[in-house]
């Protein structure tokens, strides 16, 4: 091509390939640089005697990745966690575990098979989130692969097709073709002539016809691509009649679950811990030396000129220990409740930080029909409240499965929901799973909702901040703030992710050797 911008080109990779192939063009081109994680901060050895001891408070993935480090390095870590167990947002549920939400208290009726779990949070691993990845392996927690997307799965809208379900691979087929020939027409009509030559413009046309799989005068008539009316195993394949371009674009799906698969986070391939993402909080406290101190809630947090001073609660009694550091992994947003002398800037910025609100449903079905229908994991979308439905990539052709239902982050549709008791939250569930799957309702057996922003100890999902707050707090949250440091993911660029929990640990014990290399100046 001749006179072609970089920013041109990266718009045409973007166009044709998504947002993964922009970031790893960007990436090649020297636009953007790799993640630098090359392995953990290797943590200044704690002195043989007289060794620091370091409260981290909050049992998060941040939290005990941040305890293991230190221990690893001699360091005397105590861990105060205000829930009945360790984890944080990382919790797999099974027959008989409690989900602890606010005045709706839900035990989990899964029958107790091992494969019959579920990922209330964090459920799937990218296989560019090296720190999640490097603890995986260094804890020893199997993964396999996690099939995020299934083209053979469904989108549906009341407004699109008459409500009629869809399968992705022909929207997807659809979408291309008819865009394709839009390309196709705008190449014949001299519309590039002054940004490519003659050959350029001829290669395009040829490109079109290939990606959208046109007739030779550049005319989208349907594709055997997305499968075929008759049975293409013992007959001539006959595509699909194509939707019409007005249809196509009237549908929600186009800048919603088109682009799934597209987003760098959902990359395929995807992994899971086998047996439940827990694993990886199995894992850590497999290797700590000291359990988490359990439900006991912190009540004060006050910096001392040579370290930092606890008061929590546990069984309706009050301790206050001290330590000569403190790594905070409580969500920001409770902080206006803790008593502290943190500066008035800082716990300003603290209370900027505002809760996330995600949604999930889980139903245990008495039969696999989804498979039955050539669905093998990935994700059916919704323009209802539920959003999304997941199907399991695990144990294929079990009798039993259990399916996300619903998995919302709207603030509307979850308000809805979180205002539903459980039992009405499943009913809505199941009829907006009738209309893409009639017959859904019978095979549910049992099913759990988790609203995170009424689950005890956490109130909310992943952080918000405004524009103006971000820009004027963040920084400074990213900071210690004397020997206190904020963790979790809450302290980095990717909120509601392990990979951003582990990121801002990572920081904090980078800061923390500058800290103790000043101290012991």
């Amino acid at each position: 091509m001749k006179n072609i911008s970089r920013r041109q080109f990266l718009t045409y990779v973007g166009a044709v390939g998504g947002t993964s192939a922009l970031l790893k063009t960007s990436i090649a081109m020297g636009l953007m640089k790799e993640d630098p994680f090359k392995g953990p901060v290797k943590v200044t050895p704690a002195p043989i005697k007289n060794k620091p001891s370091v409260l981290i408070l909050g049992s998060g993935i941040a939290g005990l990745a941040t305890a293991f480090e230190l221990e690893q390095a001699g360091y005397d870590c105590t861990i105060l966690e205000a829930s009945f167990r360790a984890g944080g947002r990382n919790l797999t549920v099974r027959n008989g575990d409690k989900i602890d939400e606010m005045g709706h208290t839900q035990i989990c009726n899964f029958d107790k098979q091992d494969n019959l779990f579920f990922n209330c949070g964090p459920a799937r691993i990218p296989g560019h989130h090296k720190r999640t990845l490097h603890y995986c392996k260094a804890l020893n927690v199997p993964l396999q692969i996690k099939a995020n997307s299934s083209k053979m799965a469904y989108f549906q809208d009341d407004k699109f097709l008459g409500g009629k379900p869809k399968r992705i691979i022909e929207y997807h087929t659809d979408a291309r073709g008819l865009m394709s020939e839009l390309l196709w027409k705008s190449a014949d009509s001299n519309t590039f002539n002054q940004m490519l030559n003659a050959e350029d413009v001829e290669k395009l046309m040829d490109f079109s016809k290939a990606f959208g799989d046109l007739t030779e005068n550049g005319k989208y008539i349907g594709s055997e691509r997305a499968g075929s009316i008759t049975d293409r195993m013992l007959d001539y394949p006959q595509p699909h009649a194509p939707m019409e371009l007005k249809a196509l674009l009237d549908s929600r799906f186009w800048y919603g679950g088109l682009l799934g698969a597209e987003l760098y986070d959902w990359c395929e391939p995807l992994m899971e811990p086998i047996g439940g993402m827990d694993a990886v909080v199995k894992g850590f406290l497999r290797h700590l030396k000291k359990p988490p101190v359990l439900n006991a809630q912190v009540k004060k947090i006050f910096n001392k000129a040579n370290g930092v001073e606890v008061t929590y609660e546990q069984g309706g009694e009050f301790h206050t220990v001290t330590a000569d550091y403190c790594f905070n992994n409580i969500p920001a947003y409770f902080m206006a409740g803790i008593e502290n002398n943190f500066s008035s800037t800082y716990q300003a910025g603290l209370n900027s930080v505002k809760r996330g609100h995600l949604f999930k449903i889980a139903y245990q079905m008495k039969s696999r029909f989804w498979e039955d229908d050539g669905i093998y994991g990935g994700i059916s979308y919704s323009a209802d409240a539920i959003s999304q439905i997941w199907y399991p990539s695990h144990d294929i052709n079990a009798q039993k499965g259990i399916l996300l239902g619903a998995y919302t982050w709207d603030p509307k549709h979850s308000a809805m929901f979180e205002s539903l008791t459980p039992l009405e939250r499943l009913k809505v569930g199941a009829m907006s799973g009738e209309k893409i799957h009639p017959g859904y309702s019978k095979y549910i057996e049992n099913g759990i909702s988790i609203p995170w922003a009424r689950m005890n100890h956490q109130m909310g999902c992943g952080m918000r901040m405004n524009k103006d707050d971000f820009k004027t707090y963040f920084h400074l949250l990213q900071k210690p703030e004397g020997r206190h440091f904020m963790i979790g993911d809450q302290i980095s660029h990717h909120s509601g992710w392990q990979e951003g929990a582990l990121a801002s640990s990572e920081q904090a014990l980078g800061q923390f050797n500058h800290l103790v290399a000043t101290n012991r100046t």
